[in-house]
């Protein structure tokens, strides 16, 4: 880009990114931005991608970001890092929910911050003087962000420049977090020394007594398999975060141990991969996978995040369980810290062969817990196959619609055991525990934000995941509830603007807020006649949309997005059938439908709250079952 010794600061920036192998910046414009966004397009290949919101950019980078970490060749550049460029406080404040997720989810995202110049601010300490977008407290952003980034910088010196961008992005590849740079906006056009050499991950050098930890750490799981017997695997969001999905699949050929996964870490390897037993996710999981897993004789986490969620509120895993996550290795009650996943997975996978040989511990748990009297089906594929087809109701229910939409990511959508044209990208809330039984066929090809569960999220990913896969014609597929689309759906603005072309799938409930009706009143789904603004449930209440009318707002002529009602199986077979014909005219741009479920409809992985919280006629639940 530059050939000479010293280039401008916007320049530095834009060659960092690009040197990244960042194709894509998200983000809204502002007069602070507007230099290095002009830098950017004349000096670098990086494409701008302007959006609807800053929220919206966020989720864009963040789904940009997870495709490419899983996607990413270091060696041709490829870091897998998104990237993202708003204007100061009101831009930086509406983008702040979007990093915060990428934080809590391990996203490596760059946040860029365009501030007000170093003269205005020497005006405001003087005499007070405020510009656009100041407050009276001058680190306000630069605070606000250090809570949700693991570096952020405040740019006002260019000979200080280099330094700081380096060290922040260098910090970002290290930590797979978010970091931020707010920059001035005189700085912008400031000459600085150019950049020399790239930016890597610093790995964290390995100990002495490192390997020693690793070592009492892999003793001990082989001590706990060989004490409970019939290991099962619980592989978790590090795998698919620290890049070890390759090492994960050797230690599961090599072992033959069953496996299953997190929502969160869905698809970290292929669901066709032998030994894959379904999506594990405490209470609310398919009670049939919580049947097997429960039934093993102790269980392995790899990387799995415990949470309320995917462990239904239990605080303690018990003596047969080890969970390797967060630097550390948990075996029963003892603790081996500093312990890397890395270092781990391919640690434990020697010492489980050279203790029990390899492939030892092959075996079908469906059909070890039907032999023993679970009542569970025959086998796993009898278990796997059972959750996609027929026969269906006449309406769509939730647990209906995905086994159809397994079907046909199955067999009808053009995919195969090994590829799919498709990455599926779901929201929160009852879209994500109604699909965790899809079964994907690549790995990577389910997206989902299974711990921050921002409502929306997915609209504004879908933007980066397409983008982000452009060049393999993976086309998104998004499932996401009504109350969630409200929050985002001018995001679809950007997909039409791009020329992507998701397949978004809004679950309307009769405009109805579900998830939240089933946390605070579970009992309103079993007593089918509460009418609607009892006093139990008006604050759930949606105005109700026309989704599928959005497609004529957005869409052009030259730019087509079209628009589906569906309430029937029949009218979604139909729908089904038109999306997988590719010269069919509906999938030259986005298509938004609108499923129409039933209010008191909900995913019967849910059930158990229901259970649990609502007395039988003539009766209160059980003690250990109240909350």
């Amino acid at each position: 880009m530059t050939g000479s010794e010293t280039c401008t600061v916007a320049e530095y920036l834009a060659l960092r990114l690009e040197q990244l192998g960042i194709t894509h910046l998200f983000g809204v414009p502002g007069d602070h931005l507007g230099p290095f966004l002009s830098t950017l397009h004349e000096k670098t290949g990086v494409r701008w991608v302007g959006t609807p919101t800053e929220g919206g950019a966020g989720q864009a980078a963040d789904g940009y970001a997870r495709v490419k970490v899983a996607d990413a060749q270091v060696s041709l550049g490829e870091q897998g890092v998104g990237a993202v460029a708003v204007t100061y406080s009101v831009g930086a404040f509406n983008l702040l929910n979007a990093i915060g997720g990428g934080f809590a989810e391990y996203v490596p995202l760059i946040a860029i911050n365009a501030a007000p110049t170093y003269e205005q601010w020497l005006n405001q300490q003087a005499i007070g003087l405020l510009t656009s977008h100041m407050s009276q407290r001058p680190t306000s952003n630069l605070d606000v962000y250090r809570q949700v980034t693991v570096d952020a910088q405040a740019i006002s010196h260019p000979g200080l420049a280099p330094t700081q961008i380096d060290s922040a992005i260098t910090a970002c590849l290290t930590h797979r977090r978010p970091v931020y740079l707010e920059v001035m906006e005189d700085v912008w056009e400031a000459r600085c020394p150019a950049p020399t050499g790239r930016l890597t991950r610093r790995e964290r050098p390995v100990t002495a007594q490192n390997r020693k930890m690793l070592d009492r750490a892999v003793t001990a799981c082989s001590e706990l398999i060989r004490h409970y017997r019939n290991p099962i695997l619980w592989a978790g969001e590090e795998i698919d975060r620290f890049r070890l999905s390759d090492a994960f699949e050797r230690l599961v050929r090599d072992t033959r141990i069953p496996f299953c996964t997190t929502v969160g870490a869905k698809s970290v390897v292929s669901e066709y991969t032998p030994g894959f037993s379904g999506v594990y996710n405490g209470k609310a999981s398919h009670e049939d996978v919580a049947k097997v897993f429960n039934n093993a004789g102790c269980r392995i986490g790899l990387g799995s995040w415990a949470t309320s969620k995917n462990l239904g509120g239990v605080q303690s895993i018990g003596d047969d369980w080890a969970i390797a996550a967060h630097e550390g290795v948990h075996v029963g009650a003892s603790y081996f810290p500093d312990v890397q996943l890395a270092d781990f997975l391919p640690a434990l996978r020697e010492r489980l062969i050279a203790d029990f040989g390899t492939g030892s511990f092959e075996a079908d748990y469906f059909a070890l817990a039907h032999e023993e009297g679970l009542d569970v089906p025959e086998s796993t594929d009898a278990f796997l196959d059972a959750q996609s087809g027929g026969p269906y109701p006449e309406n769509v229910t939730y647990d209906s619609f995905f086994a159809h939409l397994n079907d046909f990511l199955v067999t009808g959508g053009g995919g195969t055991e090994r590829t799919s044209p498709y990455t599926v990208v779901c929201d929160a809330a009852f879209a994500l525990i109604a699909s965790m039984n899809l079964r994907m066929a690549e790995r990577a090809s389910y997206i989902a934000q299974n711990s921050w569960l921002s409502i929306g999220y997915s609209v504004g990913a879908a933007s980066g995941v397409a983008l982000g896969r452009l060049h393999a014609g993976k086309r998104p597929m998004v499932f996401v509830g009504d109350g969630s689309f409200q929050e985002t759906c001018q995001e679809m603005s950007t997909h039409v603007r791009q020329g992507l072309r998701p397949i978004v799938f809004v679950l309307d409930n009769e405009a109805f807020y579900g998830i939240e009706q089933m946390l605070v009143h579970p009992c309103y789904y079993r007593d089918r006649e509460t009418p609607a603004s009892d006093g139990a449930d008006f604050y759930n209440e949606l105005h109700p949309w026309r989704y599928e009318k959005l497609a004529e707002v957005f869409g052009t002529a030259k730019y087509p997005m079209n628009g589906f009602a569906v309430r029937t199986h029949d009218e979604l077979a139909a729908l089904l059938g038109r999306i997988a014909e590719p010269s069919d005219a509906i999938n030259d741009g986005p298509i938004l439908v609108r499923v129409q479920f039933d209010r008191h409809d909900y995913p019967k992985a849910l059930k158990y709250k229901i259970a649990e919280n609502c007395p039988p006629p003539g009766g209160v639940p059980a003690e250990g079952d109240r909350r």
